[in-house]
């Protein structure tokens, strides 16, 4: 298994393997060119009421649930998805494009496009959901894949590390999944979630208090997480589990 070969890699006995400087998934490519595409067409094609708009249409606005649903439109029901394709500026756009692919490539070559699908929708949903929970009522939009892409990091964590501790770009998809109380005693996972949160919980705080920055949706990137982490499994192939 690939533990054995990094191991025998190490003491250098066993045969150098080359990993592909850049091998992306099929599924994250479409997902990229698809933010891309809606940033474009945001920044370069639409009026800046056309742009209103559309935020208010496909962001979430948690202040959307304090009325009546039946007397509204149904942004209700799609926005909790489609926030995560937007973006409040191509810093914000590159910086998910990158944890997303570095995170997102292990994951989508283990479980595969259409549980990749059924995951995105589902960890945009978990990271919304929390981020309501703390938000109730709040007139604040949110936008941008980062939930999704900490949903991404939360299954990573579950396989993605060896035995020795380091992770493989290109065979990290074939480990061995941890389970729930395994991955919570192993040192390379908790030394990563434990940066994780911690970074998080600064760069939340620090923005509430930036001049001119719009607060970070701190709560979204934790629902997410949780929701990787501890629901991966459900998504995790039959012949992946081992």
């Amino acid at each position: 298994m690939d533990g054995t070969q990094e191991s025998s890699e190490e003491r250098g006995t066993g045969p150098e393997r080359r990993e592909p400087a850049f091998n992306v998934p099929t599924a994250l490519v479409v997902m990229s060119a698809v933010m891309i595409a809606v940033h474009l067409v945001r920044t370069y094609l639409l009026t800046p009421e056309q742009d209103a708009d559309l935020i208010f249409n496909f962001a979430f606005l948690p202040a959307r649930y304090t009325h009546p649903l039946a007397d509204q439109g149904l942004a209700w029901l799609w926005s909790p998805v489609t926030y995560s394709l937007l973006h409040g500026g191509w810093e914000h756009l590159i910086f998910n494009l990158f944890w997303m692919l570095a995170f997102g490539s292990p994951v989508v070559r283990r479980i595969g496009t259409v549980r990749f699908a059924v995951f995105w929708v589902m960890s945009a949903v978990a990271a919304i959901g929390l981020h309501l929970a703390a938000h109730w009522g709040d007139l604040s939009v949110v936008i941008g894949a980062s939930g999704v892409v900490s949903g991404l990091m939360g299954a990573a964590a579950r396989f993605v590390f060896s035995p020795s501790g380091r992770v493989s770009r290109q065979f990290a998809h074939l480990n061995r999944r941890l389970g729930i109380l395994e991955a919570l005693s192993n040192r390379s996972v908790l030394v990563f979630t434990g940066i994780w949160f911690i970074t998080n919980f600064i760069v939340g705080i620090a923005s509430v208090f930036a001049v001119g920055g719009a607060p970070i949706a701190w709560e979204a990137h934790v629902g997410g997480f949780l929701f990787g982490f501890l629901l991966f499994g459900l998504f995790d192939p039959p012949r992946a589990r081992r």
